[in-house]
């Protein structure tokens, strides 16, 4: 069952399923194995308008919301895991705070620009000491003059080879207690001092760039603070909510793809005179992972629902990942075990589909992250 879209979100859903069955399922293996994306892809996403789906109408956006996005992300999850978090991160963990937070200038600056894919967007918190304590950050921005000097190092930067601009938090205020003195910045990639370090091996994901991103007396303007100075840290967390509804996008996307590819295995594959679908014990694992696919995909159209209506949806958002990002996992595991030896090789796409499901976990708050975050809300 599909989540009742209105014929607008059909549509957009239509469109982003096509071009994954057309576009990145033909190339998701060789996304995997050249560890990066064909720029046709890019291409192609900035003309279906992908790239700037929640931008602005004025600025060349789509001007379309959270529920549009994590619709859109399970689709081109399905295809290629790598492009859906290209497309997430870009959207949701970039566009979303510049929307939210960013001023009329800065807005004009930047989603023009964002919105056609004629840069991408990174975001910048994870450190080398700051994980899931992402408080503990030690980036420092001084005000020197009229400009913030930006001195330390992030890690984990999703699109960190291709971003033009980068969302940076760093401490204003060392004086503060943690949280209190964070503020956030925009960061243009020709910002002198700002350099682009190693890029990650990974185990999945492959054909997106992670990479580590260095800051060594980069100079940006007072202008380029997004928000209220040492509030970063609120921006920081709201954007994270976004993030969240997305990976749990790309949690089902991956699942679903895992489902599918089990299906079309168990009728093919012959054992014992018969198709392997024929047998209980394989009819009871697709059961299983249609069910609590059916259930994350709910939970993560639900959340973004209420965070285009305004409404506080950090427990939901928490809950969507935590559930998606089990249930790929589980998809995944599933799913190699129905293909069995042949599931161990890179013949099948569920070898791959495994390694890309394991990230869901991490990425956006760690599992037991969001265990946290639930309890706080239940208990309170």
């Amino acid at each position: 069952m599909d989540f009742a879209l209105d014929q607008e979100l059909t549509l957009v859903r239509d469109m982003a399923r096509d071009f994954a069955e057309k576009e990145l399922f033909p190339r998701a293996a060789k996304h995997d194995r050249q560890e990066h994306l064909d720029p046709e892809v890019y291409a192609k996403l900035g003309e279906l308008g992908l790239w700037g789906l929640t931008a602005p109408e004025e600025y060349g956006g789509s001007g379309l919301g959270n529920l549009a996005l994590a619709t859109v992300l399970i689709e081109l999850n399905r295809g290629c895991a790598s492009t859906g978090v290209t497309v997430s991160v870009h959207n949701s963990l970039v566009g979303a705070p510049l929307k939210r937070f960013g001023s009329k200038e800065q807005q004009q600056t930047w989603f023009p620009r964002l919105a056609t894919g004629e840069i991408l967007g990174a975001y910048c918190l994870t450190e080398p000491n700051a994980g899931s304590d992402a408080a503990a950050l030690c980036t420092t921005a001084k005000l020197v003059g009229g400009d913030y000097v930006l001195d330390g190092t992030k890690l984990f930067v999703t699109n960190g080879t291709e971003a033009g601009l980068f969302i940076v938090y760093a401490r204003t205020d060392p004086s503060a207690a943690k949280a209190n003195g964070i503020s956030a910045f925009l960061v243009p990639r020709d910002t002198q001092g700002l350099r682009v370090g190693k890029k990650e091996k990974k185990t999945g994901i492959r054909g997106s760039s992670t990479t580590e991103v260095v800051f060594e007396g980069a100079r940006v303007p007072a202008a380029n603070l997004l928000g209220e100075k040492n509030r970063g840290f609120q921006v920081a967390m709201d954007t994270l909510d976004g993030g969240r509804i997305g990976i749990a996008a790309q949690a089902v996307g991956i699942g679903q793809a895992c489902l599918e590819a089990s299906a079309k295995y168990a009728k093919e594959r012959q054992q014992f005179g018969r198709p392997i679908g024929d047998f209980q014990a394989v009819q009871w694992k697709l059961a299983d992972m249609s069910t609590q696919l059916e259930g994350s995909r709910l939970l993560t159209l639900s959340a973004a629902w209420l965070r285009d209506r305004g409404e506080p949806c950090g427990q939901q958002a928490a809950q969507a990942k935590l559930f998606a990002s089990k249930t790929a996992n589980f998809c995944a595991d599933e799913a190699v075990q129905i293909h069995g030896g042949a599931g161990y090789t890179d013949e099948f796409p569920v070898e791959r589909l495994f390694r890309d499901a394991r990230i869901t976990e991490i990425y956006e708050g760690a599992t037991d992250i969001q265990r946290i975050v639930i309890a706080r809300k239940v208990l309170a």
